[in-house]
């Protein structure tokens, strides 16, 4: 077992981290979604307990929100990496709840590379990687620079198709 503890603190150390930009698209998309509920609060508590209560209850909620963005995105951003390796895609990811995925090549059935207003902006994508299964059937690699997802779902599609029906 210390051989298998070896080999995983190995590839641990060799993962590729995600595009320093993904700490502002965190940043942003957080704020952008603690300022939305915050209003839609406002609003609701308007509209039962008047002005002074929705107010205050509105502003707490942005105020923690801000905070919130100012503080977890790096956090996060430490806690995501990946690897491609010959056989397999070893993402690692999470912060409270560890997670770490291997997708076999074989099992890769195709790759898409998605962007959101904000990672337009920021000039990032998202690799989303869908395998063959029912559980766990779509995986996700953030905060990639644009070239970096385009030539990673390339490679990955490249890489899928090798193994000829994976189903």
């Amino acid at each position: 077992m210390p051989e298998a503890s070896a080999d995983h603190a190995r590839v641990e150390a060799m993962l590729q981290p995600l595009d320093p930009r993904t700490v502002w698209l965190w940043r942003l998309s957080l704020a952008v979604r603690s300022l939305g509920f915050a209003v839609a609060v406002f609003v609701l508590s308007r509209l039962r307990d008047g002005w002074f209560a929705a107010l205050p209850l509105a502003v707490g909620i942005l105020v923690l929100g801000l905070v919130l963005a100012a503080f977890w995105p790096p956090v996060r951003y430490r806690c995501w990496g990946f690897r491609l390796r010959d056989d397999d895609l070893f993402v690692r990811r999470g912060v409270l709840w560890r997670t770490t995925s291997v997708i076999p090549h074989t099992r890769i059935q195709h790759v898409d590379m998605r962007q959101g207003p904000i990672e337009r902006w920021l000039g990032l994508a998202s690799v989303v990687v869908f395998t063959a299964g029912i559980r766990g059937a779509e995986l996700s690699i953030p905060g990639l620079a644009v070239p970096e997802a385009e030539a990673l779902r390339e490679r990955l599609s490249t890489l899928g198709g090798r193994g000829g029906d994976a189903v």
